[in-house]
């Protein structure tokens, strides 16, 4: 249980410093977001989502799994005090992420013609295309140093990246769109704060790492390193690359089907860009689950492999479930109020975009983290040829019918089958399994919460802003309420939660305080 708690007290660690900069970063993408949206328009901000499709796209066949295997490496080699090899996997994992983007950003570069006109049925974007291209070669770059950041855990560096990111690009964007430059200033603010992303990462990752001990002096095996990370990652990338494109070949068939509807896509666009707000926390949670988990042994470590992986569960639903069900009835006055009336569609598009976030209580975050730090990749592509096989002809027929609800459906109901599958590949391989009464507790309080508040806000006749602010308060107030009455959380969940607190300075006093406070409500109750 030692282990377990100093694991728990680093990855609290990593995820609160990955927090506090996704917060800031998004906070200020949120502002250029509903500055962008107003100024654009539904239209051409449906026309500006059209445009990065093609170099996201492009961009998931430049990884080949090869930041996954940086952070499982790393997390592996620092576990084993093998240091002088965590400077080699990151140059290495560098170097094939800026060869392979160079490629990738040409390729698309003398294609954007072709898809602006022939796929698109847009000819006037190609230029466009052509700009944004850039972006892959840079992204690339950052995403291969925000893995050797997470297997150091030094998230610290991660967000420095991802502030530094938004606030060029927020102050790019609404400076060129108020300048009259459209959606050609929305497309450069986006290609230039990436590069200049890119080259902050590069310089962090050479300051991170110029003190480690250099294994084979300046000569470094660089394909025999990348050769071992493809042999681990080539079957997770596979996984990603196909999960990416089928999420894109669902984007693809929006404008196909629906040739001159931005609208409706640009409420998806805002729809999507406000469920950030959930991803602030549940995204911390899942990129400093892989490194915990790829530090255990399943033969070692049974023991601490299993209370880890059910306290991951239940800690990551009780954070993630409440702000999905929270987002899903307050989607209405959220939206009017941030967005304007313009963006109606996507007061229905929201709530529906929150249900994969109640997915947390079946172990969703916990299970795909788990299966590939065990190097179980080609289970995960196996899972992934299972969703496509769903996925691709669901989707072409939900999404001819029903447009941006149709891509919405389809994305819930072809993973539910590998959420089944994996909760029972783990049990039989691992003998781990989710703790369901614990997850039935969370999703009855977050139901019981979400309902109440949304019959609230409907029956009062206020303002959005007075319904949002209303619903917020009153939401936590009978979320605080059914938890204690349940017994959600437990006497030894308060405990793990001060230990995991421990090492965050000044913001685990404060939260050591609320942790009090629920202590003694829950000995009253």
């Amino acid at each position: 249980m030692s282990k377990a708690a100093e694991m728990a007290k680093v990855s609290a660690r990593g995820s609160f410093h990955f927090l506090w900069g996704l917060v800031i970063s998004t906070c200020i993408s949120a502002v250029a977001t509903i500055f962008v949206g107003r100024l654009l328009g539904s239209d051409l901000y449906g026309l500006y989502g059209i445009i990065l499709i093609a170099p996201t796209l492009m961009g998931t066949f430049r990884d080949w799994g090869v930041n996954a295997a940086i952070i499982r490496f790393t997390a592996q080699f620092r576990a084993e005090n093998r240091l002088s090899e965590i400077r080699n996997i990151a140059i290495s994992g560098m170097v094939f992420e800026i060869t392979l983007g160079i490629f990738l950003s040409a390729v698309l570069f003398g294609v954007a013609g072709f898809l602006a006109t022939t796929v698109f049925s847009r000819p006037e974007i190609t230029e466009l295309i052509q700009l944004a291209s850039i972006s892959i070669l840079a992204d690339g770059i950052v995403k291969a140093a925000s893995s050797v950041f997470t297997g150091m855990e030094k998230m610290e560096l991660y967000s420095v990246v991802l502030i530094a990111q938004s606030a060029i690009r927020t102050a790019i964007m609404v400076t060129l769109i108020i300048l009259g430059f459209g959606t050609y200033g929305a497309v450069l603010g986006y290609t230039i704060s990436v590069v200049i992303a890119g080259l902050v990462s590069a310089s962090l990752v050479w300051l991170a790492s110029r003190n480690l001990p250099k294994l084979g002096g300046f000569k470094i095996e660089v394909g025999a390193y990348v050769k071992t990370m493809l042999q681990y990652g080539i079957p997770l990338s596979l996984s990603s690359i196909i999960n990416s494109f089928l999420f894109r070949y669902y984007m693809f068939l929006l404008p196909i089907f629906y040739v001159a509807d931005n609208i409706a896509i640009g409420n998806y666009s805002m729809a999507s860009n406000f469920i950030v707000l959930i991803g602030f926390f549940a995204t911390p949670i899942t990129t400093m689950l892989f490194p915990a988990f790829s530090k255990l042994s399943p033969q070692k470590d049974k023991q601490t492999l299993k209370k880890v992986y059910q306290y991951s569960i239940k800690y990551a639903s009780l954070i993630v479930v409440p702000i999905a069900a929270l987002v899903m009835c307050l989607a209405q006055p959220a939206v009017a109020t941030l967005f304007g009336e313009t963006y109606t569609s996507a007061a229905l598009f929201l709530p529906l975009l929150a249900v994969a976030y109640i997915f947390p209580v079946f172990g969703s975050l916990s299970m795909g983290s788990f299966i590939s730090s065990q190097g179980k990749n080609t289970f995960l592509l196996y899972l992934t040829l299972i969703e496509t096989a769903i996925g691709v002809p669901l989707g072409y027929v939900l999404i001819m019918q029903l447009g941006v609800l149709g891509l919405i459906i389809t994305t819930l109901a072809a993973g539910i089958p590998n959420m089944i599958i994996s909760l029972y590949w783990i049990k039989k391989h691992y003998d781990l399994t989710v703790e369901w009464a614990s997850s039935a507790k969370v999703l009855l309080s977050s139901v019981i919460s979400a309902a109440s508040t949304y019959t609230l806000i409907s029956l009062i006749p206020l303002s959005n802003i007075a319904k949002l602010a209303l619903g917020t308060i009153f939401f936590a107030m009978i979320l605080v309420t059914t938890i204690l009455l349940t017994k959600t959380v437990t006497k030894t969940d308060i405990e793990n939660f001060r230990n995991m607190l421990n090492g965050l300075g000044f913001i685990g006093i404060i939260l050591n305080l609320v942790l009090n406070i629920v202590d003694k409500l829950a000995k009253k109750t």
